[in-house]
């Protein structure tokens, strides 16, 4: 129902009348709220038939009125990897500081393990005066459970939650990501040992359980937006999001829905991209105003050898604490020779639920494929352990980047090539044996980083004038806080638990970004949240740790829309130079060109805001964004215009030169090519001139950018890194900066 008046609540009598004149009196036990949101903007959840709710959506008063989505997770070394890159750049380490952080964060997700050791508030601060939130006690879970490092936990009565607690370990792992206190002699059952640390580890934390093994209830995700603003949280981070397949529309989703209004009230909320990759328009939580994050391999692999009876070897990607040896060898079996009886030999090949017989694979090493995408590895894991098989290989050749833990079990997964020649050892030689040998932690594995081949990809499916992901973080095998619990499906070494785990997903991109953008924020108190992501964008890696150009998977140059504008560079973002505001305007203005209609946006803001005489998609690419994508350039429209404004938070007096590299076809101009600033003089703009009359055909990308040669040398202070171009029926051109 649009922005609160006033944020204060009291919402709820008002919204009870609307229900009370919609529901039938015989009926008048549905009239309940379930939620009410009444801090940052006011609505509320509740049980409708369709029929009460297509009236309800007739209002005046009311935005939108859309069924509840059941949400889904998104799911050390990372930060020193990070920082390793950005080494000539550091003149601080964030973890080293003694003075506590102002800087709350909020995660929502699955709760919190207070007693993480990651969480200790040892030698921190008092609570920010500014935190206006609370502790709620649940089942196992006490207010003396909260400290000064986590300063408030809150739950909602939906899907069972009975506590803050996290008894699944998503919450507790990304969260201590983003501000874990250093803890040494971290590790996984003794792998990845060293000093588990968060982004800003004097930040506060403030957990908002709204999910649960069944999933994240939209309404929910909306109360716990809606709660943590009131709080008088800096940042939200958020590593949920809906399916690629089951995309909302921006004022139907959500995450985009209290995200909008956070932003209104000056809180970044960050959010991880999907892990639908790699097909194209899979990418998630794509409105402007989120900060959205893909994923990425930091400088560390795990490695697990298969040694088969012909003494060959070769390298599979695993966490595994197998107890087999090199001295002994099991026969080796493809899954398709010990099918059950009547199982098609494709089910087999692939270690499908009950198609392999337990008579034939017991005691074998069995070879299965990973061509079904709806059977996860860790499914065919249990479907071969199941059978009494001594171990498994699987070939999947971008699982290979994903190391499967399968604990005590002997497991590994390779590429393609490898598999091939495995398959031929098995099809070429009478008894085939293998052994499957524990797994060892490769450090300072090159390239890194690389784009996880599960990260969804752009462009985004509501428009492609927006560039999406933003930006690229580590969140592959990242070590990081988990629940202490014992799965009874996983063989734990020695039976025992581990307040750490190693997790993979987009779930752990998301809040490294999170952490980063803390960072900033606690150098730099005063800079607003889109300064703040400007910065981190213009001033993001392109390059690995070979010097390269990032990758994907598959060995080829990372496009934008698989890495967004590159990997986050906290503190090369410290000094960006130059940014790019994006106000609450530029997303008003974002949604009158969607296609909204003003009486809705006055609605959304409580004002009386006017959308632009001329209001088309196109002008999406106008509004002051980090990057700058074109959906859509066709060769008899002549030159498309794009205005930029950049805020000088650098020197203040200071010039600035661009510099264009585009693909071959498409003329790009600059203008002016120079910017001069001074004390009286922080903004400034330019614009930037497309011909595609000769572009070619496919996407294409280049480089803008901006130097402050006085300062700098030849370092780029702003760089707006990607130009993308797409003729197919239609010509498309996006940039990225």
């Amino acid at each position: 129902m649009g922005s609160s008046s006033n944020g204060n609540g009291g919402e709820d009598l008002s919204h009870l009348q609307l229900l009370s004149s919609l529901i039938p009196r015989e009926e008048s036990e549905r009239i309940s709220l379930f939620h009410s949101y009444n801090h940052a903007f006011k609505g509320f959840s509740a049980i409708l038939t369709e029929n009460e709710a297509s009236t309800l959506s007739g209002y005046d008063e009311v935005v939108s009125v859309f069924p509840d989505p059941v949400l889904k997770l998104h799911t050390t070394r990372s930060w020193d990897f990070l920082e390793a890159v950005d080494n000539k750049f550091r003149s601080s380490r964030p973890w080293d500081e003694n003075k506590s952080s102002e800087i709350i964060i909020g995660v929502i997700d699955t709760g919190i393990w207070p007693e993480s050791p990651s969480f200790s508030d040892e030698g921190i601060g008092k609570i920010p005066s500014k935190w206006k939130g609370v502790c709620m006690e649940g089942s196992n879970f006490k207010k003396s459970n909260c400290n000064r490092k986590l300063i408030g936990a809150r739950f909602y009565n939906k899907n069972g939650q009975a506590s803050p607690r996290d008894n699944i370990g998503h919450g507790t792992h990304v969260a201590s990501i983003a501000a874990g206190v250093p803890v040494a002699n971290a590790s996984y059952y003794g792998l990845a040992h060293g000093t588990a640390r968060g982004g800003l580890a004097s930040a506060r934390i403030a957990s908002y359980k709204a999910c649960s093994m069944d999933g994240c209830s939209g309404s929910v995700i909306l109360k716990a937006i809606d709660d943590a603003i009131k709080d008088g949280v800096d940042i939200i981070s958020i590593s949920i999001g809906n399916s690629a397949i089951l995309q909302s529309d921006f004022l139907s989703d959500p995450i985009a829905i209290g995200a909008f209004h956070g932003e209104e009230r000056g809180i970044m909320v960050v959010c991880s991209a999907g892990n639908d990759g790699p097909d194209p328009y899979t990418i998630v939580n794509t409105a402007p105003w989120i900060f959205t994050v893909t994923a990425s391999t930091i400088d560390r692999s795990f490695l697990t050898t298969i040694v088969l009876g012909n003494n060959q070897s070769y390298e599979g990607t695993a966490i595994n604490f197998s107890p087999l040896t090199r001295g002994k060898a099991y026969p080796l079996a493809f899954g398709e020779k010990v099918a059950s009886r009547f199982t098609p030999a494709s089910d087999a090949r692939n270690c499908i639920p009950g198609s392999i017989d337990t008579k034939k694979a017991a005691g074998k090493i069995i070879v299965c494929v990973n061509e079904d995408p709806n059977v996860s590895k860790r499914i065919k894991t249990l479907v071969v352990e199941d059978a009494k098989a001594k171990g498994m290989i699987i070939i999947d050749n971008q699982g290979q980047f994903l190391p499967l833990d399968s604990g005590t079990y002997p497991a590994a997964v390779i590429g393609e090539t490898t598999g091939s020649r495995i398959l031929n050892y098995i099809n070429s030689t009478k008894s085939p044996t293998a052994t499957i040998l524990p797994t060892k932690v490769v450090p300072r594995f090159k390239p890194a980083p690389v784009v996880a081949p599960f990260s969804s990809r752009g462009p985004g499916g509501l428009t492609e004038n927006i560039l999406k992901p933003d930006i690229m973080a580590p969140g592959v095998a990242i070590l990081s806080a988990f629940v202490p619990r014992i799965i009874a499906d996983y063989s734990a070494p020695g039976n025992k638990t581990s307040f750490f785990s190693i997790k993979s997903g987009t779930s752990m991109a998301c809040p490294h970004v999170t952490g980063a953008a803390a960072f900033i924020k606690s150098k730099h108190p005063h800079w607003t949240s889109s300064i703040i992501k400007s910065a981190l964008m213009t001033t993001a890696s392109v390059s690995n740790n070979k010097g390269k150009l990032l990758t994907n998977s598959t060995d080829y140059y990372a496009s934008p829309h698989e890495a967004g504008v590159g990997e986050i560079s906290h503190f090369r973002a410290l000094d960006p130079g130059l940014v790019f505001e994006t106000r609450v305007q530029d997303y008003l203005y974002f949604l009158c060109y969607f296609g909204y209609k003003p009486k809705t946006l006055r609605s959304i803001t409580n004002t009386n805001f006017s959308c632009p005489k001329s209001s088309t998609e196109k002008l999406i690419s106008n509004i002051n964004y980090p990057t700058i994508s074109i959906a859509s350039l066709k060769k008899n429209e002549g030159i498309r215009k794009i205005k930029r404004v950049v805020t000088n938070v650098g020197s203040s007096n200071a010039t600035y030169t661009s510099s264009v590299d585009a693909p071959p076809g498409l003329k790009v101009l600059v203008l002016p090519k120079m910017l001069h600033f001074s004390a009286g003089l922080k903004r400034a703009a330019f614009k930037i001139f497309f011909d595609g009359k000769e572009a070619t055909k496919g996407y294409n990308y280049g480089v803008i950018k901006w130097f402050d040669a006085r300062e700098c040398g030849s370092r780029p202070t702003l760089s707006t890194r990607w130009i993308n171009i797409q003729r197919v029926f239609k010509q498309v051109k996006a940039i990225r900066q």
